[in-house]
């Protein structure tokens, strides 16, 4: 059984995006592995993006260079994988950008920035609540994007 780690406690549970955004704001190896766990079992069809992303999260938290550069490009292929697969896949593109803002510039993975905000922010309104509250979170420490980005009524 796939088990993850919330808040110290481990249960079983299924893919649920409220927990992968948990998980991608978390600097926690622990959380990040165990979400990762989660979604090599799942069949979503951005499965190969979500895991790019937590990959790339990972490589910020390890310690070892050589490990950083592993994780970041091994995410990095998933996840532009999976873009290339579903390129007009809105949430796919929230994610890059989430990475990409952060990434350290020696990586170069920068390029895609300014398109894949107007992407979010075009698409916005037709994303599921959950991923409109991950954006809106996200804005809090973002560059890039603001809430005032997003008409909100």
């Amino acid at each position: 059984m796939i088990t993850g780690l919330v808040k110290g406690k481990i249960h079983p549970h299924k893919f649920d995006k409220a927990e992968f955004y948990a998980a991608m704001r978390s600097s926690d190896l622990e959380i990040i592995n165990n979400e990762i766990d989660v979604i090599k079992g799942t069949q979503e069809k951005e499965k190969e993006g979500y895991e790019g992303a937590l990959l790339m999260k990972k490589a910020e938290l390890v310690k070892s260079l050589k490990e950083r550069l592993s994780f970041f490009k091994q995410g990095r292929i998933k996840l532009e994988t999976n873009l290339l697969a579903d390129n007009n896949n809105t949430e796919l593109h929230f994610l890059r950008l989430a990475i990409e803002e952060h990434a350290p510039k020696i990586v170069k993975y920068y390029f895609d920035i300014e398109k894949d905000k107007s992407i979010v922010i075009n698409n916005f309104k037709n994303l599921s609540p959950v991923v409109q509250n991950a954006i809106l979170d996200y804005c809090e420490n973002s560059q890039v994007l603001h809430r005032k980005d997003f008409s909100l009524h």
